[in-house]
């Protein structure tokens, strides 16, 4: 049963009302205050305070201040007037519950608008870093594609001149050639027109001329054996690329130096566990890097669980479970939270749950399964069916025989089923 909270102060303004309510030597955290615009309320276990307001009010801009053992509300109201009290005075148990449920509703379906709200401006700010980055790649492509024809048009200009170069300078050569071949076709009649001069009369012993070869010269041609041929270069090799190709591989190792198969199982256990954090959790994104970690979440859990904020730990261990379903611990713990929050049905399903994956049964966790048999038993007993609880008590017996309090218990509901049968 909650302790209600009866102490507080409050005052009031045309537009606003001021409430002060003292929490001393309670640990109050946002969690704990839960507002709409006609319905307060502040729940820490095991205390609670809640109110129906006299008349609605502007609960977004609304604030709380929580410090020195204090509570201390700031309530716009919607309407400028003065209240007659804090709290409507004639509401019955029905009409509570009727402003109670609506206001629980409002702020869920508040909470609802807020989340679309924010997906949908998440997703025009995706839309506009897309656009503003198309934008900047396409200015990069245009400036190297600009840079890449001046270049061409550069090196271009620098080949054409070139060309143009040897061209001059082939002309330059081929002239030089054809002024010296005439220099030496002139020097060669001159010689031989004075050779015919001195010899008009040839003797007997000389009937036959003879011309000796020019030195340089093959045959009566010699004379345009000057005119080489320039030597012709062979073409450079051509360059070849060689392609190579290896076998895809993941790890770093040799595909001979592997073990395939228990590659192929981690491959696949990395998968899975990248398509559950792909999964469709919306929540997951504002988080940050450690809060996704199950293991970080556990510990969040045993945390708030040790302080007694059992809801707080449920949802830690929610987001633990959704991010890895396949660790026992969080059910387990989860299963000990619905067990202080009375929630015995989920108590059982997630001592079972936890019960499943504890296998196969070893000494390592050993004190996980006693556990789990104790709390899906005592969660069995509340429900008062004793004779399911006395078999899981029975259970942990047989993996804790030594355990004295789970022997006392068990006891204790042998004689509750023998006084039920009596009774019967």
């Amino acid at each position: 049963m909650p302790v209600w909270l009866r102490e507080r102060c409050w005052r009031q303004t045309a537009s606003a009302v001021y409430l002060s309510l003292p929490v001393r030597g309670l640990r109050v955290t946002a969690a704990n205050i839960f507002c709409t615009d006609q319905y307060l309320k502040v729940s820490i276990p095991p205390f609670l305070f809640e109110a129906i307001l006299y008349a609605p009010i502007d609960d977004t801009n609304s604030t709380a201040k929580i410090g020195n053992g204090i509570i201390f509300f700031t309530l716009y109201k919607k309407e400028a007037a003065m209240w007659d009290s804090l709290t409507l005075g004639n509401a019955d148990k029905e009409k509570m519950q009727y402003l109670r449920e609506n206001a629980v509703l409002k702020a869920h379906e508040k909470a609802k608008e807020e989340m679309e709200a924010k997906k949908v401006k998440k997703q025009e700010h995706k839309k506009y870093a897309l656009e503003a980055t198309m934008k900047l790649e396409e200015a990069e492509r245009k400036r190297i594609e600009d840079l890449k024809e001046k270049e061409r048009q550069k090196v271009t200009k620098e080949l054409e001149l070139w060309k143009k170069q040897q061209e001059d300078a082939e002309k330059q050569k081929r002239v030089h050639k054809e002024g010296d071949l005439r220099e030496e076709v002139e020097k060669l009649k001159e010689k031989k027109k004075g050779k015919m001069n001195k010899t008009q009369i040839p003797s007997e012993g000389t009937s036959k001329t003879r011309f000796k070869p020019i030195k340089g010269c093959h045959g009566s041609y010699g004379m345009f054996s000057e005119n080489l041929k320039e030597e012709q270069l062979p073409a450079p090799r051509s360059a070849a690329t060689i392609k190579i190709n290896f076998t895809s591989r993941v790890f770093p190792t040799a595909l001979r130096e592997s073990r395939v198969a228990e590659e192929e199982e981690w491959l696949r256990k990395q998968a899975e566990a990248r398509r559950t954090l792909s999964a469709d959790l919306s929540e997951l994104e504002d988080l940050k890097e450690e809060e996704k970690n199950p293991d970080w979440l556990k510990e969040k859990g045993n945390k708030m669980f040790a302080a007694g904020n059992y809801l707080a730990a449920v949802n830690a261990y929610n987001l633990a479970v959704r991010l890895n379903n396949k660790l026992p611990l969080p059910y387990l713990n989860r299963a000990a939270c619905h067990l202080k929050l009375r929630n015995l049905h989920k108590a059982i399903e997630d001592s079972s749950k936890a019960l499943e994956l504890l296998t196969p049964p070893v000494p390592d966790n050993e004190n996980a399964r006693v556990k789990a048999y104790v709390r899906r038993g005592t969660a069995f007993c509340q429900l008062e069916l004793y004779t399911e609880g006395l078999q899981d008590y029975e259970a942990a017996l047989k993996i804790d025989p030594g355990n004295k309090t789970i022997e006392k218990d068990a006891e204790k509901i042998r004689q509750l089923i023998q006084g039920t049968m009596q009774d019967s």
